[in-house]
């Protein structure tokens, strides 16, 4: 078995926590690791081959990092170009698992999701598996707990004779409205789609032949064309770019006739929106409020508070949600968070940065925090991981002065390269190449003083980078 981790989306849903620059997948929502570092340890007791992880270029060296914390190897980290939905994703996948030789049983995930009971998980893993083995295709359908309207369902058929637990499936069903909604759970034979599934490698692959060859053609045409960049497999962008646009379930699994199901009932849920984190949270006070973080409430019920950094003090206010980042604080009523993505759309319409990025923005070789601004200076912190080494770099409109606050840097300026320590500081004149190593064994933390008439990232030249990007810093 090769788990393939669907690790794009931006979870819109889910700002100001998850942004574009940093979705919900990376971050801590549900325990103290990612949600992306939840999807394979939560595998651990089955028997499985390195994992397949597909993400968009911008999130490359995110998945990278939490892999390498997790100690987890991989089989390929697939750069998608463009967004195409699931079909064309698991295509290049099991093209590429192909590729590298064999034709394992693929268990396709999503890099967001919660599931409290990992046993129940595997058991049903355990029973889909052998339906995959046998050339059906399963899809997972969660034991619906309530008549959920923002979820699909799959209705099940007859039961298989040769699998205990395994169902033909009936019908893919549209996310319903309430009244529909409640008439399938009281059915009973309704179940939510998960949107996780499993099946042989070439078995996916003859069924898209059938349905989709168009989109089958395309994504073998970027695997053959397919390049390696460090931990990495690119697909090339003008080769991919004219793949038609599907989900799994519209182009194989509502047509084939090999699609099955097996129900799932181990505390499943999307985290779609700051509601589910509500719905899902086993540590409510007496009042059924969520904190997490520095908050003091008096006469509130039933709410979710989410402090980054500041203490949120909250009175007399029912079903509402409130996050605090450093730079951003929602205020929502509960049941309207869906509406949430109104704000990010208008944030990104406006060209915001808090739309894409954080206030930390994190980098492959550590992070910088934008702590303060004003005309012509801007103040970072910046953490420059063990070992890890920024761009030989020049700028046009600004020096920089780095002040550092623990650790060693080592600094290049100019035609010297010298080492700066513990409460000493260095100058950057405009226009000089210059570059910044952390060679030591512990975090380089350092403030950086920007001052000069342009302070945007995209000034910078690079003439060397080892994480090999053009842009940004």
């Amino acid at each position: 078995m090769k788990p393939v981790v669907l690790a794009g989306g931006s979870g819109s849903r889910l700002w100001p926590k998850s942004r574009a620059a940093l979705p919900k997948q990376f971050l801590s929502l549900t325990s103290e690791q990612t949600m992306l570092q939840d999807t394979i340890s939560r595998l651990e007791g089955l028997s499985f081959e390195p994992p397949i992880f597909i993400c968009n270029d911008a999130h490359r060296f995110l998945v990278a990092e939490q892999l390498r914390q997790l100690e987890q190897e991989h089989g390929g980290i697939l750069l998608e170009p463009v967004g195409r939905n699931t079909a064309p994703a698991i295509a290049l996948a099991a093209l590429h698992a192909i590729k590298e030789g064999g034709d394992p049983v693929l268990l396709v995930l999503a890099a967001d999701h919660l599931i409290k009971q990992p046993e129940a998980f595997h058991k049903a893993i355990n029973h889909a598996e052998q339906l995959a083995e046998a050339g059906k295709l399963v899809t997972f359908g969660i034991v619906p707990d309530s008549p959920h309207t923002g979820y699909g369902y799959i209705r099940r058929g007859e039961q298989l004779d040769h699998a205990e637990t395994g169902f033909a499936v009936s019908q893919f069903v549209e996310k319903p409205d309430a009244e529909t909604a409640k008439t399938y759970v009281d059915n009973g034979d309704y179940f939510w789609n998960s949107g996780m599934f499993m099946f042989k490698a070439s078995r996916f692959l003859e069924e898209l032949e059938k349905f989709a060859p168009d989109m089958l053609s395309v994504c073998k045409t970027a695997i053959e064309s397919e390049s390696n960049d460090l931990d990495f497999v690119r697909i090339d962008a003008e080769i991919f770019a004219k793949c038609p646009e599907d989900s799994v379930d519209y182009a194989v699994m509502e047509k084939t006739k090999d699609a099955t199901m097996v129900p799932l009932d181990a505390g499943w849920n999307d985290v779609g929106s700051w509601s589910s984190l509500w719905e899902t949270s086993e540590n409510k006070d007496a009042q059924g409020n969520v904190i997490v973080g520095d908050a003091m409430l008096h006469d509130v019920n039933n709410s979710y508070i989410n402090s980054e950094q500041r203490l949120i003090g909250v009175v007399g206010l029912d079903d509402v949600v409130i996050v605090e980042t450093k730079d951003a604080i929602l205020v929502a009523n509960k049941n309207k968070v869906q509406d949430i993505k109104s704000i990010v759309n208008k944030l990104k319409s406006e060209h915001r940065p808090e739309f894409e990025f954080h206030r930390e923005v994190f980098r492959p070789w550590g992070s910088y925090d934008s702590i303060d601004n004003g005309e012509r200076f801007q103040v970072k912190r910046i953490t420059v991981n063990p070992g890890e080494k920024l761009s030989v770099q020049m700028h046009h409109h600004r020096a920089e002065h780095w002040i550092v606050v623990s650790g060693t840097a080592k600094v290049t300026n100019g035609e010297e390269t010298f080492l700066v320590t513990e409460n000493e500081s260095t100058y950057i004149p405009i226009g000089i190449i210059h570059a910044l190593e952390n060679p030591g064994k512990v975090p380089l933390e350092l403030i950086e003083v920007q001052s000069g008439s342009y302070l945007g990232e995209d000034d910078i030249v690079r003439f060397s980078d080892r994480y090999g990007r053009t842009e940004g810093k």
